[in-house]
């Protein structure tokens, strides 16, 4: 993709955002654009996968995208139809296009994830050694994906109703064990895409690593009002608190190669 087209899919991504928090605050989404979800999610996706082809090439930014969105995809089909990783739950149809029970934009929902806290990881371990760097990467990479979740599944699950749950938990009636297969999935991920591209000499995209950044919090800012509209104030208080010591950290890490 060329850099003016990834622009202009960034910047229409602002713009859905936007409108987006506006019309779901104030409960004003009708029923006929509810597909402007999906389109939300897959333009989220989009604009951590451009990240992935500018910092490190085409070849294996694209083959980093491919296997994020297909293999959490297939993640998912387990967990919905065998009840593995996440907890007994499944999809509501309204939600985007499914392969096998699985909305494809929930791939793409991955890659943002993936992405925003591949960035995360990076910074704030800039400065291991290499053989802690290989552990300390994917782990804070999954602690701050799961971070998200805190968030995202309250919202998605009670006040939206994106998925449905089978079973209780503590936390908002989540199962504590779709918070382990979020970190363990995303924990091998960042594993994986740290090993292809450990040893890859790359000039930091700052640019892109700063949009990232900006879309992690942009989600969670998001996912946050929601949550405090609705009541969810634990979930509000929380992942405000982390995920702002996450971004400060990252933030206190970068400060040297951003001067």
């Amino acid at each position: 993709m060329s850099a003016s087209i990834d622009t202009f899919i960034y910047r229409l991504f602002l713009f859905w955002y936007v409108i987006g928090v506006i019309l779901l605050t104030f409960d004003l989404l009708p029923p006929f654009l509810e597909w402007a979800n999906a389109v939300f999610l897959i333009l989220a996706g989009t604009v951590g996968g451009i990240y992935f082809i500018r910092q490190y090439g085409p070849s294996l930014g694209w083959g980093i995208n491919s296997f994020v969105v297909v293999f959490t995809i297939f993640v998912e089909w387990i967990g919905v139809r065998f009840g593995l990783f996440f907890g007994h739950y499944y999809y509501n149809p309204d939600f985007g296009v499914s392969l096998f029970g699985v909305p494809i934009t929930i791939g793409f929902a991955w890659l943002m994830v993936i992405a925003t806290t591949h960035v995360l990881a990076k910074g704030i371990t800039l400065h291991l050694p290499a053989v802690v760097r290989w552990f300390a990467f994917p782990l804070v990479g999954a602690f701050a994906a799961v971070v998200m979740d805190l968030i995202l599944d309250p919202v998605a699950y009670l006040v939206k109703g994106y998925w449905i749950w089978h079973g209780e938990g503590l936390y908002y009636g989540i199962p504590f064990s779709n918070f382990i297969g979020w970190f363990i999935l995303a924990f091998f991920l960042h594993l994986l895409i740290y090993f292809l591209v450990s040893n890859k000499e790359v000039e930091i995209d700052l640019y892109w690593e700063k949009q990232l950044v900006i879309l992690y919090a942009l989600m969670i800012l998001m996912f946050t009002i929601l949550a405090i509209t609705a009541g969810l104030w634990l979930a509000a208080f929380l992942t405000v608190s982390v995920a702002g010591g996450l971004i400060g950290l990252y933030i206190s890490c970068k400060r040297r190669v951003w001067r």
